[in-house]
């Protein structure tokens, strides 16, 4: 069974089959070396949390593998990887958990 995220506008987000809802983590607004950087300038960060699982990959067979990732993961994931979808006042990234790279 899909895990669901409950939103704070209390809609709830269900991904589906081998997809994965995360909250991509803030992006830095200073540099290592202590400079301010303005939103133009500021890279979308490739590491997010879990928020919402599906079901799983289905097998030619009609069987179902259940995803190796979990709600509450910290992940890595591809530069381009997922749709971006606004819920309320909430940002989300929906993506396959083949496009996820590494947990930490």
């Amino acid at each position: 069974m899909a895990k669901k995220s409950k939103s704070a506008s209390g809609t709830r987000i269900v991904p589906l089959g081998d997809k994965v809802v995360l909250r991509r983590q803030e992006a830095e607004d200073t540099t290592a070396g202590g400079i301010v950087l303005p939103d133009t300038a500021r890279d979308k960060p490739q590491r997010g949390e879990v928020v919402a699982v599906g079901d799983g990959h289905v097998r030619d067979d009609g069987s179902r593998v259940p995803l190796t990732v979990k709600d509450g993961d910290r992940v890595i994931f591809s530069s381009y990887a997922g749709d971006e979808i606004r819920i309320g006042d909430n940002e989300f990234l929906l993506l396959r958990e083949g496009d996820i790279l590494a947990t930490y």
